[in-house]
């Protein structure tokens, strides 16, 4: 009797686990509209916390404080930045793959999108850290420069969503609320 129940038990496993593999090799991936709102809802807050970063760092350009306080504001202002920018990356990283014609490279280039955006910010503020505060004039002509750059790399790493490869994704982006 032990026998025939181990024997049964161990064809039930095999059934089992063919059954998950034949499951997850049929699709996975969350459908083209469940992957826009996923990436709109990572994005809509980064937006917002860059829009108010890129206000407050134009507020420190203007202020009248030392050059001291301005690169500790700066700093903190663009490492908030770069921490906005991963965790964006992060939350379409785990939004998966898009169930789509070239799903995997959309969702990797808007990865590496983020990523380069990150990675900007991180140089900025390295940048903007490595200045001395001594004269105010180099400061703030460096820190400008900085923000320059910063400006290029943004502009550079940007991902059109209107150019995507897929036009379901296309169609999703235009059509999900959280993309709105």
């Amino acid at each position: 009797m032990r026998t025939c129940r181990a024997a049964t038990a161990g064809k039930l496993t095999a059934v089992l686990a063919t059954l998950v593999l034949a499951l997850a090799a049929c699709g996975g991936g969350p459908s083209p509209r469940a992957w826009a709102a996923s990436v709109c809802e990572a994005l809509t807050p980064w937006r917002a916390e860059i829009n108010k970063l890129t206000s407050s760092t134009q507020q420190q350009m203007t202020a009248q404080t030392t050059p001291a306080q301005a690169k500790e504001n700066l700093v903190r202002l663009f490492a908030g930045a770069e921490d906005a920018s991963e965790t964006a990356r992060r939350k379409i990283d785990q939004a998966g793959v898009p169930e789509t014609e070239n799903g995997e490279e959309i969702s990797a280039r808007f990865q590496a999108s983020l990523g380069k955006v990150r990675d900007a910010y991180g140089r900025a503020r390295d940048t903007i850290d490595g200045l001395g505060t001594g004269e105010a004039t180099a400061f703030y002509d460096g820190v400008r420069t900085a923000v320059e750059t910063l400006n290029k790399e943004y502009d550079a790493s940007a991902l059109d969503t209107s150019r995507l490869d897929s036009e379901e994704l296309r169609q999703a982006f235009d059509e999900v609320p959280e993309c709105r």
